[in-house]
């Protein structure tokens, strides 16, 4: 509701706070903060407590009134004063549900507000896992763009002296060609990747409502401990909220149990006569007779019964499915990270020191410019794949973190 007040505000501030750069933590908070979805849940956890109120309460009374006994043959007939038994009613009746059945009510009540409340953090947890991907995509794609610009600037004027080095024959004229072409290839990577950092930001300002987000400082360094997130998988969003489909499901058993037995109704009414007769006061009471159960309530109990037993194999299923969800996802992380240290500790640096003896046996007059520009632009992939395998290893241990380390 806050939103809802600010934003017309926000929209006349030209460059308003929205717009400010975000750090990892601070695109989780503002995403748990500003969120649709989760003002969304957050309405809908209210509505199951407003509605719970009235759970298990009795029925409004109903106000009954009419004319009893009146006469329409005979010699008194179409008149109200000269029979005396017809009269003028009217009278008030209450039902009375079992028990049961209202304590029934109440349990529901409750395991919705339950389960809305598990609904809300399931939308929290996914929320922020993909605030979390979409912030390290921006961060990293942001590095890769800069990157591939300091790798141009460096090659561009290498390739500018290509018609030179043809000229004074250390080059063939093809290989002028394919310099040009290598430094195209990479032109068009370049667009590939300022491509990317415009998807990831239009992600990223979906969660966080900035307009134009940015992502600023360190890439959140989460250690993957597996002990601990095992032992924190029974708290998960996704299990609570199989729980509470189960409590629910429950809470309808008890509700069809307690059709067998019987409900009641009281009623009182006052009757108006012709003065001469005198008046009358009615008090009654009604209950209701589950006779045939085999034909009505049997059914339903045994109905209310299969979805529980339902919703308790689903719970069951999602489990199953967390546990293997989390082995899979700590075989993942440990190879995105190998990958890592060897794109990182070996690939790189031999990248790095073929481009330095290239440039040197160019200087020398033993290789050629192509051979440089080669060098060069695999260098130049080796660190941007490099920076992808990095990019993995914080997105893979970032999910998984939050979403198996419970309150993390």
């Amino acid at each position: 509701m806050r939103m809802i007040v600010l934003a017309p505000l926000l929209a006349a501030v030209p460059g308003a706070a929205l717009a400010e750069p975000l750090t990892f933590d601070a695109a989780l908070e503002r995403a748990s903060r500003e969120a649709p979805s989760l003002h969304a849940r957050a309405f809908e956890v209210e509505a199951r407590r407003s509605s719970a109120t009235a759970a298990g309460q009795l029925p409004d009374p109903k106000l009954g009134v009419g004319i009893d006994n009146f006469p329409v043959s005979g010699p008194p007939a179409f008149s109200l004063t000269r029979e005396n038994m017809t009269m003028e009613r009217i009278g008030i009746e209450q039902e009375v549900p079992n028990l049961a059945k209202r304590h029934a009510a109440q349990g529901r009540a409750r395991a919705d507000i339950t389960a809305a409340d598990a609904q809300s953090a399931v939308t929290l947890l996914q929320v922020r896992v993909a605030t979390a991907a979409a912030w390290i995509d921006l961060a990293y794609a942001q590095r890769r763009l800069d990157t591939m610009d300091r790798i141009l600037g460096e090659l561009r004027p290498l390739v500018s002296t290509s018609p030179s080095a043809v000229a004074s024959g250390s080059a063939r004229p093809g290989q002028s060609l394919d310099a040009e072409r290598a430094l195209v290839e990479l032109e068009d990577r370049r667009s590939a990747i300022e491509a990317e950092v415009g998807s990831a930001r239009a992600e990223l300002s979906r969660w966080t409502g900035d307009d134009d987000p940015e992502a600023v400082g360190p890439a959140p360094q989460l250690v993957v401990t597996p002990a601990e997130l095992r032992a924190s998988l029974a708290q998960h969003p996704d299990l609570q909220m199989a729980g509470a489909k189960v409590r629910q499901a429950q809470a309808d058993t008890e509700l069809a149990r307690a059709e067998k037995r019987p409900d009641w109704g009281f009623n009182v009414a006052f009757q108006r006569r012709d003065p001469q007769f005198g008046n009358m006061v009615s008090v009654g009471a009604t209950m209701t007779l589950p006779i045939f159960p085999g034909r009505r309530q049997n059914p339903r109990i045994e109905a209310a019964a299969s979805e529980a037993a339902a919703a308790r194999a689903e719970q069951e299923d999602v489990q199953r499915a967390l546990e293997a969800n989390l082995k899979a996802g700590l075989v993942e992380h440990h190879m995105h990270h190998e990958q890592w240290m060897r794109a990182r500790d070996t690939l790189l640096p031999l990248a790095r020191k073929k481009a330095a003896l290239e440039t040197a046996s160019y200087a020398a007059g033993r290789a050629g410019l192509l051979d440089v520009v080669e060098a060069e632009a695999s260098l130049a992939s080796t660190e941007l794949d490099t920076l992808d395998r990095e990019a993995a290893v914080a997105r893979h241990a970032t999910r998984l973190v939050l979403t198996y380390g419970g309150s993390q």
